[in-house]
């Protein structure tokens, strides 16, 4: 390590994401000096291609010889089992995940803050009601929606979130001639079908073109900038106004601390091995919520002996993935008229449909009481030409070649459509899923690394049931000759949340009700570890409001 250099400024924000851009974007607005740490590259949407080998797992994503996790999971047979992943980096780049995310934008309903209120302590479960109230939320919900650009249309449902705005600031995306189906197939087994919001561009905002439509979306970093990465729709704007400086290449290490607890600078390896401080007045980590528990695990001080905030080791505790399932329906080209085939096959509109009329699960027939269920979300997967053909090589598990192999693949790409749902319900937060340091696996700069336990609550899996159920149900009703759904019990890498619960007790949670740590009078956390519970839909929507609110309280700090 070379000799250590230092440079200062207002508000070092450590990660670029969707819980970091927002607060960029907002104090160097307001005319204080900002600098983002992020540990990847500038990406822009010139670099992203529409081919699978291009994706992020391969170019995007940290690799296993450098930096891995520490995964612990159940193997099943009541016990947990070891193995090192990069599963977790949803993306090494400035904007983070949000680069390649599908977009799928849905709030947070009011019980949703009130979880433990609402439905009761459940045995083994860690729920708690946020300091806040969706009331709180609203106002920011709104200037996400504006400001990153949100498309979609709100329709009257009964589990519909109450809203100061009508509608979405933009009309929805063009949707495929099979919605219609959809919506048939929904209304008659009584089920209220719902467009779904984007954080896709259905027209141009601020630079940025509208979608074009091609089915590289998902997994795919957005040609055309109209996929609310945080890049595209704040960090762009952000540097030129020569208040926000993006450091890439900057792997944050430690956070340093005075003798009175408050943070004083950030210790940063940059491209060239070189370790750099920056100081700051205030500090936001926003590194995703098993990064940012290591990094506060791993900067310890005088006051902070344990890691910052971690006296009543509150620190990495209740984690969260995201409980639910997925499915599919396979539709047999054959079977359908020449007009039907036509509008099966069509590529490129997105097939914008969810349900939610189980957000609340009131069946005695399955639960004894009523209980927070979720939503399902009916989606195209993202094309991957070269697995789906991989995947034509088996027939009941048995390796098959030549003919009928050909056959498969055949079938596969021309004669079978394939659509897809997936369920999101609450992962329960538990003492068995958390964030540690690994005792034995260090980082290519020598850091420990993340451990990850990742035990789950049987009440999810039962939830998740459900509600695969009926997405199996509306499958079958739109004339899908097979249809099908499981339900997860492993992590999903990309929408993990928690880890550093805010809340008003330091006993009980790692972060006040403004997402500050706690024994601290300046050090932020702005990505989705603040979340007592991930809610019964994607986060992301979610962690930008919020980022945005506390953007407002820095500001008033400052």
């Amino acid at each position: 390590m070379k000799s250590l250099k230092a440079i200062e400024c207002d508000v070092c924000i450590i990660g670029s994401g969707v819980g970091g851009a927002p607060v960029a974007s907002e104090l160097s607005k307001a005319g204080h000096k900002v600098i983002v740490l992020e540990k990847g590259g500038w990406y822009n949407e010139q670099d992203f291609k529409k081919d699978e080998m291009l994706g992020r797992k391969r170019i995007f994503r940290s690799k296993m010889k450098e930096e891995r996790h520490v995964l612990s999971a159940p193997d099943g047979d009541g016990d947990f089992s070891e193995s090192t992943t990069t599963e977790f980096w949803g993306g090494n780049i400035v904007g983070g995940a949000s680069n390649f995310m599908s977009a799928y934008f849905h709030r947070l309903k009011p019980k949703d803050f009130r979880l433990l209120s609402e439905y009761g302590p459940i045995e083994g479960a860690n729920i708690a009601d946020w300091p806040i109230t969706y009331d709180d939320m609203e106002p920011y919900y709104v200037k996400a929606e504006q400001v990153v650009g949100i498309s979609g249309k709100v329709v009257d449902h009964p589990f519909l979130e109450p809203r100061s705005t009508p509608d979405y600031p933009f009309p929805p995306t063009n949707e495929h001639p099979i919605a219609k189906w959809f919506d048939k197939a929904a209304t008659k087994l009584g089920f209220h079908p719902l467009p779904m919001a984007r954080g896709i561009l259905s027209r141009p905002h601020n630079g940025r073109n509208f979608c074009e439509y091609s089915g590289y979306c998902g997994s795919y970093g957005c040609h055309s900038g109209a996929k609310a990465s945080s890049r595209a729709s704040l960090l762009d704007d952000a540097v030129k106004n020569g208040n926000c400086e993006v450091i890439t290449h900057a792997k944050a290490y430690q956070i340093n601390t005075d003798s009175d607890g408050n943070a004083s600078s950030v210790d940063y390896f940059d491209m060239n091995g070189d370790s750099i401080r920056v100081k700051a007045k205030k500090v936001v980590v926003a590194c995703y919520s098993m990064e940012s528990s290591r990094m506060l695990l791993a900067s310890k001080g005088e006051k902070h002996s344990n890691g910052i905030g971690n006296k009543y080791n509150q620190i990495g505790k209740n984690l969260h993935c995201c409980a639910g399932g997925t499915g599919h329906g396979v539709f047999d080209l054959s079977k359908f008229s020449e007009l039907q085939q036509n509008e099966l096959t069509v590529r490129g509109p997105f097939f914008n449909r969810f349900l939610q009329d189980w957000y609340e699960i009131n069946d005695k027939s399955a639960f004894d009481k009523p209980v927070k269920g979720g939503t399902i979300d009916f989606v195209f997967d993202p094309p991957s030409p070269t697995s789906d053909a991989s995947e034509s090589r088996y027939n009941d598990g048995d390796l098959v070649w030549g003919t009928q192999l050909k056959q498969n693949i055949k079938s596969s790409f021309t004669q079978s459509k394939d659509f897809k749902f997936e369920v999101f319900c609450d992962w329960l937060p538990n003492d068995d899923c958390y964030v540690s340091l690994d005792r034995n696996e260090k980082d290519k700069w020598g850091s420990p690394v993340a451990k990850v336990k990742v035990g789950f609550h049987p009440h999810d899996l039962k939830v998740a049931q459900y509600i695969v159920d009926k997405g199996v149900e509306v499958m079958k009703q739109m004339g899908a000759q097979t249809a099908f759904g499981n339900v997860w019990s492993d992590p999903t890498g990309n929408l993990m949340a928690g880890g550093l619960r805010f809340g008003n007790d330091p006993k009980t949670s790692a972060l006040d009700a403004n997402c500050r740590v706690h024994g601290t009078n300046n050090l932020y956390v702005t990505d989705g570890s603040f979340m007592p519970n991930g809610g019964s839909v994607t986060p992301t929507f979610t962690i930008y409001a919020n980022s945005f609110r506390v953007a407002d309280k820095i500001l008033e700090a400052m």
